[in-house]
């Protein structure tokens, strides 16, 4: 089933989608060579906390933290601990909030220092990728309009899109229907209709589309090592256009 929110409900979202968004921005400036991504952690549950919310991963489907912190070949889905940050390095965070009783989710990718020009690349495609799927999130195009506009741009710069892991609706649920793959065939899928709420979040590999989950059975990693990249923002549907409720 996919809902229908109302208005109220939408703003609710809103109000955990500034958090989360608020959180990323207060966490840059600690991103940085030498940060131990538990203290990245320590910090954002703090922020979290303080906006009267509870951060929305820790403790769901049994995950240990508030933030997913990904490192280079590291999709998603990375738990943070002792772990350093180096220079050249891309840092994929992804944020949860719960605050009467509905969720924001959030994710971008950072650069550690300076990193390579092929890296920055990725970073900029993956983030362009998740706008053009935005782009096709309007009433009477269906769920396929927007992984096809991911795909098709990400593709086109030899990228791997990956195929395990896909986007969802959001609400009183951190993950709902429907499922939002980043790739997919033009007319096909669910139709989309105002007053929907979607988490967008290509996942986006240098090399091949192909992961493996690390022993922690979290930690999702690409098959060739090669570094990924991924951005997210939880949107509502309007008869105007697509609403970023996570900018």
């Amino acid at each position: 089933m996919i809902h229908i929110r109302s208005s109220i409900e939408v703003d609710r979202i809103h109000v955990s989608g500034q958090i989360v968004k608020e959180t990323l921005e207060m966490l840059e400036e600690y991103i940085k060579p030498d940060a131990e991504t538990l203290e990245l952690d320590s910090l954002a549950e703090k922020f979290i906390r303080n906006q009267g919310a509870i951060p929305g991963f820790k403790g769901l489907y049994g995950f240990p933290a508030t933030l997913c912190i990904s490192i280079d070949d590291e999709v998603v889905h990375g738990i943070p601990g002792k772990r350093i940050l180096k220079k050249g390095q891309i840092v994929s965070i992804d944020v949860g909030a719960y605050k009467d009783n509905y969720y924001g989710d959030h994710a971008r990718s950072f650069a550690v220092g300076n990193i390579s020009k092929a890296k920055q690349q990725l970073l900029d495609v993956t983030r362009e990728s998740l706008y053009k799927g935005i782009e096709q999130a309007i009433p009477g195009n269906r769920i396929g309009d927007i992984g096809h506009a991911v795909q098709k741009h990400a593709e086109k710069y030899g990228y791997g899109v990956v195929r395990q892991l896909v986007g969802h609706g959001i609400g009183t649920k951190l993950h709902e229907e429907p499922q939002i793959p980043n790739f997919g065939k033009k007319g096909t899928g669910a139709k989309i209709e105002a007053g929907m709420c979607f988490a967008i979040e290509p996942m986006i590999n240098m090399g091949t589309p192909d992961v493996y989950t690390k022993e922690d059975n979290w930690t999702v990693c690409t098959q060739d090592n090669k570094p990924a990249a991924h951005f997210e923002h939880t949107i509502t549907i309007t008869n105007n256009g697509p609403r970023i409720l996570t900018n």
